[in-house]
């Protein structure tokens, strides 16, 4: 759970899950180390607030885990890329 470490383990993980996601989805996408950082900490964020939604985390200090983060930030690129296509 992302949500019992602090502030560096964060960017960490956030760095970490970030470059995995962009490894899964190979392409042209802006940015550099800090923005692989916080596509990370937002794939955490997404993944958090969508288990939460569907009921998989029920206590309120429940939060998303490192292979969450990866899932939410490849389904941030995802859109990325949709949002991108239609300009």
């Amino acid at each position: 759970m992302l949500a019992d470490y602090g502030w560096l383990s964060w960017i960490i993980i956030g760095l970490v899950a970030g470059a995995i996601a962009k490894a899964v989805m190979p392409g042209k996408d802006p940015g550099g180390c800090v923005v692989t950082i916080l596509l990370g900490i937002a794939g955490a964020m997404v993944a958090g607030f969508l288990g939460k939604a569907l009921g998989w985390y029920r206590e309120p200090t429940d939060g998303a885990g490192f292979l969450a983060a990866i899932v939410g930030a490849v389904l941030i690129l995802f859109i990325y890329r949709l949002v991108l296509k239609r300009r």
